[in-house]
């Protein structure tokens, strides 16, 4: 059933880490807001998480009329998600507790409100059989942490999510400044978490092996290919990777070495020794700093990153005004 209705309206579900930063994002592009979770505390929390990241918001830009004020908390999920244009649900990533509550909102919800899920590492097929009368209007909307700061977000359907939903769903996101991606088949960890796991695989391989400490193989990653990545995907840098001749070249000059190093990639397990040894690390890396200095301070470069990135699109946007204004 196909559907045009603006979404005004948004119900949180879950506000933990990533429920309480999407209320951060959608309060900050104008949305009214209503959570709901019954953890003890969790209100506060979130109102405390909001404050904390307004800031970072405001350098980012804010919606017109865009306020703390319009984020309302309940912990009575039906008054939550009434009268609700789009549910954005983070619970546990556990199979019976996502069917349990799709069933709920399937009886509690109109047909065209859309019901999209934070999962990371379940299926909209498996989450929407417990959504029995209207499955269509169920979609994963997977955010990368923090969601009010990293634009991604990742669009996975299920076995009857509707083309209309997928549609709308990114329209949505996107409406919000957000960058969607859309996955055509369903694979468990979606895209960027899988791509991070081949990362961190080799990097774990790399110290288990003694080649390198763990300090080293994130300067390694952050100051070299990482500073990249920040700017094009990996395939673009092949591209250009591949001088005047671009990919084509690439393939030519790198299929050889590039194939033998993928054979020659570690396959580590998570053993306790190894465990220990990156936990040594990792704690000898962050020195005295902690976990919320650290988050401090990968937000504020990111920030930077953001707002550098922002500059030519905005240059684009007033040169093509300035084109079209003039006589």
């Amino acid at each position: 059933m196909s559907s045009t209705k603006p979404i005004h309206r948004v119900a949180i579900i879950g506000t933990g880490v990533i429920g309480a930063s999407w209320a951060a994002l959608f309060v900050a592009k104008g949305l009214d807001v209503v959570a709901t979770d019954i953890a003890p505390n969790a209100e506060a929390g979130l109102k405390a998480f909001v404050k904390a990241a307004w800031p970072a918001l405001e350098r980012l830009g804010l919606a017109p009329g865009a306020s703390p004020s319009k984020l309302r908390f309940t912990p009575d999920l039906p008054a939550a998600v009434k009268g609700a244009d789009l549910i954005q649900e983070n619970g546990p990533e556990r199979i019976d507790f996502k069917k349990k509550l799709y069933g709920q909102l399937d009886e509690l919800l109109p047909s065209d409100v859309i019901i999209a899920s934070s999962s990371s590492g379940l299926t909209m097929s498996e989450i929407q059989l417990g959504c029995a009368s209207h499955p269509e209007r169920c979609v994963i909307g997977h955010p990368f942490n923090p969601p009010h700061l990293v634009p991604l977000v990742e669009i996975v359907g299920g076995a009857k999510t509707s083309e209309d939903t997928i549609e709308r769903a990114a329209a949505f996101y996107t409406a919000l400044g957000k960058r969607p991606v859309r996955l055509r088949k369903e694979v468990p960890g979606h895209v960027a978490n899988r791509l991070q796991a081949a990362i961190m695989r080799e990097a774990y391989h790399l110290v288990n092996e003694g080649v390198v400490s763990v300090a080293d193989v994130d300067t390694a990653l952050c100051w070299g290919p990482g500073l990249r990545w920040g700017i094009m995907g990996q395939v673009l840098l092949n591209h250009l990777g591949g001088g005047e001749g671009g990919i084509e070249h690439f393939f030519q000059q790198f299929t050889g070495p590039v194939t033998s190093w993928w054979n020659e990639l570690g396959t580590p397990q998570l053993t306790p020794e190894l465990q220990r040894k990156i936990i040594d690390g990792v704690h000898a890396e962050a020195g005295s700093r902690s976990i919320d200095e650290l988050a401090a301070e990968r937000d504020e470069v990111l920030l930077g990153l953001l707002e550098l990135r922002n500059k030519p699109a905005n240059a684009t946007t007033e040169r093509t005004l300035a084109s079209s204004a003039s006589p």
